[in-house]
């Protein structure tokens, strides 16, 4: 075990800030390797069913419930000495890894549906790609989940708006560098390229990738737990914290009644964001008329909106507001865009659907720059890995259910109304008061009562020790 000083350690510097926003920069790019190149391949070039893919792909999402469990493993065994950065650092060798593996079997479902078609020998490759989806979810797992405890253990409240701003800022850019970087190592590819170009230009795409994601992750946390962490020093009037299983640490977590409502909120405010994600391409291309070329650029006005957001909170609204105004602030832009969103349609005015997403994505930010902040607060330090596993759990569930339940609406709205504007704004109405919901909820979220019921819980959980 790694000595640890009982001093309390330096403040976080702003450099250091930014070197840990490398880890979710590789996660970008990873991001855009798994859900843009390998989505393509096998729906375009591999002429696999779209809904089949997606359910493959999706794996990854069902497996999230690990989160809470690698969560409470990096608060109770600690790997070399120290509690997240092994777990960052195996987590993410793990990832890449699997994710090379997923590639050389979409050749193998290729090639044998060129040879059998649906086969039961094709079928079997399918079922082991989905299986390789569910292990590529738990890497990211073990790996993300130690990480966004980290940020917990080496930040003070007062930092935190900054630190979230800057590391998931730094998210974004990685989808961008992984766009470019993608773009540029398969430039020479054709729309009919034999598919042993494809295999050789891809696999080399990945390689290069997935060795820079590896090093981003050993080079944003190298060093930084070891100075910066505060874990043993807030924890000391624990008695013995690494004693806290699973079982303990999951009472802990129920036992406040903050929690609940926070993670509702979680669902609820991250449902409502992402609903649109799998129609506004459809949405531009039916009410509008635009081309593929043209939807596929709106990820961009999104984008920079979200980037936008995500960079300005933290350092200039968080402060002056705190995190819960700020999110309550950010919840209501997100709701009065999805209204603009509908008079974009009826209006039948591109530009300003086009603004309506730029703004949108600078709600988007707010939102989650001021969430994420209070996320970080609402955990106990005892349990960090727990609670941050809990709140990705939430996270995840909404992601999940999100493109679910925007496609279905879409289809309800259909069959309610016939005309495509008259769809689409049904399924916009339903974020709106999702929204509403989640400001409801977030009203009745108490920091201070979080803290005072979490300390009382993990009191009662360490006195059963000695009873």
């Amino acid at each position: 075990m790694a000595s640890h000083s009982a001093a309390a350690p330096p403040p976080l510097p702003l450099w250091v800030m930014f070197r840990l926003g490398l880890f979710q920069m590789g996660l970008g790019m990873m991001s855009i390797l798994v859900l843009g190149v390998l989505n393509r391949i096998l729906i375009k070039e591999l002429a696999v069913p779209a809904t089949l893919v997606t359910l493959t792909i999706a794996m990854h999402q069902f497996v999230s419930p690990v989160r809470v469990w690698f969560g409470q493993l990096s608060d109770a065994h600690p790997l070399g000495g120290y509690h997240r950065t092994g777990y960052v650092w195996g987590g993410a060798l793990a990832f890449t890894l699997v994710t090379y593996a997923i590639v050389q079997v979409i050749w193998q479902v290729g090639q044998s549906l060129d040879q059998a078609g649906w086969s039961l020998v094709t079928q079997g490759w399918i079922g082991l790609l989905g299986l390789l989806f569910a292990a590529y979810g738990i890497c990211v797992s073990s790996s993300s989940t130690p990480f966004a405890a980290l940020l917990v253990d080496v930040s003070e409240e007062e930092d935190r708006g900054k630190l979230v701003g800057i590391v998931w800022s730094m998210l974004t850019v990685g989808i961008v560098v992984g766009a470019i970087l993608s773009s540029v190592l398969l430039r020479q590819l054709e729309l009919d390229t034999p598919i042993e170009l494809l295999q050789q230009s891809v696999n080399r795409l990945f390689l290069v990738v997935l060795t820079v994601v590896f090093a981003l992750a050993i080079a944003s946390t190298w060093g930084v737990e070891a100075k910066y962490s505060r874990y043993h020093v807030r924890s000391r009037a624990c008695n013995n914290p690494e004693n806290i299983t699973l079982g303990r640490a999951l009472k802990i977590l129920t036992a406040n009644s903050q929690t609940w409502r926070f993670f509702l909120f979680l669902v609820l405010m991250t449902l409502s964001l992402f609903i649109q994600e799998p129609i506004l391409e459809p949405f531009g291309g039916e009410v509008f008329g635009m081309t593929i070329a043209e939807t596929t650029r709106l990820n961009a006005y999104w984008g920079m909106g979200t980037l936008v957001g995500l960079s300005f909170t933290g350092f200039l609204i968080v402060p002056r507001l705190g995190k819960i105004r700020t999110t309550i602030y950010g919840c209501w832009g997100v709701a009065w865009m999805f209204l603009l969103l509908i008079i974009s349609g009826v209006t039948q005015q591109v530009w300003l659907f086009q603004l309506q997403l730029f703004l949108f994505g600078i709600a988007a930010g707010v939102t989650t720059t001021g969430a994420l902040s209070l996320m970080l607060d609402l955990t106990a330090a005892e349990t960090a890995g727990t609670f941050i596993g809990a709140w990705g759990l939430a996270q995840a569930i909404a992601r999940g259910s999100a493109t679910v339940v925007g496609g279905t609406a879409l289809d309800i709205g259909r069959q309610l109304f016939g005309v495509p504007l008259l769809a689409y704004g049904f399924v916009f109405c339903l974020p709106i008061l999702g929204m509403l919901a989640a400001v409801l909820l977030l009203k009745q979220v108490d920091v201070s009562q979080f803290r005072q019921q979490s300390q009382v819980a993990i009191a009662k959980v360490l006195a059963e020790d000695l009873e």
